[in-house]
């Protein structure tokens, strides 16, 4: 009689199997979730072990299969059966290995069936990428490709909307993340699926090793770009070295062309080095550089059409940014300017001349261009048309926490995982836990504002 291997006898111990380790698997996620979230007081975490121990006990509590009987036997009881050690898995595995499909007498052939190793590997690896393919993926479907981390959080101005003018408290140093903690961090989620990291402050030209940070994100297979958002005073050195290291994008801060303004919003002096960072950074090739505004009435909103100038001769992409409450920024509704007051501001001296451009997809900004100018004009209108619905963003601040939403208070810190001995696979659990939690979409302007949220130089721009 020929001979072939037990396949529904594997297929069903490895279902068994999958099934048990998946519950396990979820579970867990729940435990470590709530007690990475810090949804637990502390005196409860004693109780999280027990409980644990509790689930899985239940969860492996199953009717035993029943066997084939020659009368028909009374209904048994419901008996707790305990999950089979993987000692037991192979010996029903290897007792079967030689078995007929159409017998179950086991002969000694030359056919084997599949080892229990290779099956629970498989097993493993499977589960594994599962968890690596999705753990960027939140409860709405939006898959996180984007990662902007804070290297550091001091910063060399003291900008009105960012900073309490009466200064904040700093995270020690030796709570901030390390290079080497950076760099874990950034591995595990480029393998999730972030394409675009960003570095933010803070101010990132700050941060001693920024060069070779930047060198070591770069050689991240899978990594498409590395970005930098600052504020340009400390950068004009550092530019080109960046960017034959791996920076191809460039967002450069800048809310006045007026040096004297610059002095009064930002508590320093440095306008002219911020204006020769832009001018080197347009000569080697940075295309197109992007230069964010905060727009505040009363203070700069008398400039948007300088700024739109700016793009005439130049790649540059000037982002008009809607002004947004932060801890000790004292924001109010009559210190913004919204989209459709500063489009009109544009409008004013270029009328009907603005020209809508197709966004791509994931753009947090509404884009458009004067015919006959080299660069863009862009509005980020956070506060009157949030773009929630298809945000991709996540911050990692330097402290070590994670942030789903600018504007949620709710946080993980990563840091305290890893130095606590988290592997991997924990990690990867842990920021699955958070994206699931981030929300369809953030508060309207005026919760916000009531809402306690860090200071922007905290959360890293």
């Amino acid at each position: 009689m020929r001979r072939c291997k037990p396949v529904r006898e594997v297929a069903s111990l490895v279902s068994d199997a999958k099934s048990r380790l998946y519950g396990a698997y979820h579970t867990a996620v729940s435990v470590a979730a709530a007690s990475a979230l810090r949804t637990q007081p502390a005196e409860q975490q004693s109780e999280l072990s027990d409980a644990y121990k509790r689930r899985i006990q239940e969860m492996y509590e199953s009717p035993p299969r029943s066997e084939p009987a020659a009368q028909p036997a009374a209904p048994q009881q419901h008996m707790p059966r305990s999950m089979p050690s993987l000692a037991e898995v192979a010996d029903r595995l290897n007792s079967s290995k030689n078995a007929s499909c159409s017998s179950t007498a086991s002969t000694a052939d030359s056919n084997t069936g599949i080892d229990w190793r290779e099956a629970l590997a498989r097993l493993q690896s499977a589960e594994k990428q599962q968890l690596q393919e999705h753990m960027l993926t939140d409860t709405f479907r939006r898959k996180h490709t984007y990662l902007r981390i804070s290297l550091t959080e001091k910063c060399n101005l003291r900008c009105m909307y960012c900073m309490p003018e009466e200064g904040t408290d700093l995270t020690p140093q030796d709570a901030l993340l390390t290079t080497s903690e950076i760099l874990r961090l950034s591995r595990l989620f480029v393998e999730g699926g972030v394409n675009k990291i960003r570095l933010t402050g803070g101010e990132p030209t700050l941060r001693r090793d920024i060069v070779d940070l930047t060198k070591e994100l770069n050689a991240l297979p899978g990594l498409q770009a590395i970005g930098i958002t600052t504020n340009g005073i400390a950068l004009r050195r550092k530019l080109p070295e960046l960017q034959a290291h791996g920076l191809s994008l460039l967002n450069l801060s800048l809310d006045t062309l007026r040096p004297e303004r610059f002095e009064r919003m930002t508590r320093r002096r440095g306008h002219d080095r911020v204006l020769e960072t832009l001018d080197l950074a347009v000569r080697l090739g940075f295309a197109p550089v992007k230069v964010n505004v905060v727009v505040m009435r009363g203070v700069n909103d008398d400039e948007i059409a300088d700024f739109v100038e700016l793009t005439r001769d130049r790649s540059i992409n000037v982002r008009f940014i809607e002004y947004m409450p932060f801890d000790g920024n004292v924001w109010s509704d009559t210190k913004m300017v919204t989209y459709k007051q500063m489009m009109a501001a544009v409008q004013q001296r270029f009328p009907h001349e603005l020209q809508r451009l197709q966004d791509p997809r994931s753009e947090v900004a509404k884009n458009f261009h004067i015919p006959g100018f080299k660069g863009s004009v862009s509005f980020i209108t956070s506060m009157t048309h949030a773009f929630c619905g298809d945000c991709n963003r996540l911050r990692l601040m330097a402290d070590g926490n994670l942030k789903v939403c600018l504007f949620g208070a709710n946080e993980v810190s990563l840091r305290d995982a890893m130095r606590q001995g988290a592997s991997d696979a924990n990690l990867r659990v842990i920021i699955s836990a958070a994206v699931n939690r981030k929300k369809a979409a953030h508060a309207g302007m005026f919760e916000i504002a009531k809402s306690k949220n860090r200071a922007m130089v905290h959360i890293g721009g």
